[in-house]
């Protein structure tokens, strides 16, 4: 699928989840929270086991600089920014409750999946994408908890640690090693067939689009003036942007030693927020708290925009590497 049909099926899919909502939302025919919570992200990780080399897998895991530059950012650089905007947007009309919502999206991992596929779609480094995914979701189930109890100043939480790492293995890492068996064992007859596993991960993302706004939409508890809800998807879009144009400046330091295919993976994964591990945390510490809904509403705006912006930037970013190739080459 070409990079301009893709971002016009992301569209559609938008449009089409406005028309009718509840098809895909949480509980509709289409049951998002078992076909993408389970089956989706498998998917994902099953496509990626299968396109991805062994070697290359094996060489990013040892990348420790790289994965220390990408953790660091998510759960310390990020969260820092922030407290920064949220310190300023304190004097102005913004909601508080939207300001503590911002606060709270800044403490969460990347999700395991749209930043693989994308960095896959633009041909990053995949293999680092996919480490530091799956990585990142695992220090989230500790971290994420803590920075918003040391943010909001809230009693002890439980968190289902045990739920959450059950899940994951099941729909990360057990796909994944089943994608690099098979693989392994039939590289030549995957290579014969010529399998379209990029255009696999559009379909994926699309999907994942859709049910995601198909929930947003469906949602009526909404206590926030239009204008809000307009000033903080302007105020997000521009952050995004901004947060992606200082990583890839960032990651071209000499410093670290960083590739372009690198900087590719790390301007997705150090971007990107689960909505997974988002929304339930917030469900769990705020619970019986009545702004805990507009709390939400930064993160459903974030998720969307973040694959919505990614998938804007495969263009530029493919012309940018080509472009690298030739500078070095």
């Amino acid at each position: 699928m070409k990079t301009s049909h893709f971002v016009l099926a992301i569209f559609l899919s938008i449009v089409i989840a406005k028309l009718n909502p509840d098809i895909g939302s949480t509980g509709g025919l289409l049951k998002p929270e078992i076909t993408v919570k389970y089956i989706t992200v498998s998917l994902v990780f099953l496509n990626t086991g299968l396109s991805l080399p062994t070697e290359e897998l094996k060489v990013a895991i040892l990348r420790w600089h790289l994965h220390l530059f990408i953790q660091a950012f998510t759960f310390i650089v990020f969260p820092c920014i922030m407290y920064m905007l949220v310190f300023i947007l304190q004097h102005t009309s913004f909601h508080p409750a939207l300001l503590d919502g911002l606060m709270i999206l800044s403490t969460l991992p990347p999700p395991v999946s749209s930043a693989i596929i994308l960095t896959k779609l633009v041909g990053g480094n995949v293999a680092a994408s996919v480490f530091n995914s799956a990585f990142g979701s695992l220090l989230g189930i500790f971290i994420t908890p803590a920075l918003i109890l040391l943010m909001f100043g809230a009693s002890e939480v439980e968190v289902p640690a045990e739920k959450i790492f059950q899940q994951l293995f099941m729909t990360v890492l057990v796909p994944l090693v089943i994608g690099q068996i098979i693989r392994s064992r039939q590289q030549r007859w995957l290579h014969r067939q010529n399998v379209p596993f990029a255009t696999i991960g559009q379909v994926l993302i699309i999907y994942i689009i859709y049910t995601t706004f198909c929930s947003t939409f469906s949602r009526t508890d909404f206590d926030v003036d239009t204008y809000s809800l307009v000033a903080l998807t302007l105020l997000i879009f521009c952050l995004q942007l901004g947060i992606m144009a200082c990583l890839l400046l960032t990651s071209s330091s000499s410093l670290f030693n960083f590739n372009s295919l690198d900087r590719v993976a790390i301007t997705y994964c150090a971007t990107h927020k689960s909505l997974t591990l988002g929304i339930p945390l917030i469900e769990i510490i705020f619970e019986g708290n009545p702004a805990m809904s507009i709390m939400s509403i930064p993160l459903l705006i974030y998720n969307p925009m973040q694959i919505i912006l990614g998938s804007l930037t495969i263009a530029p970013f493919k012309n940018w590497l080509a472009q690298q190739k030739r500078t070095v080459g």
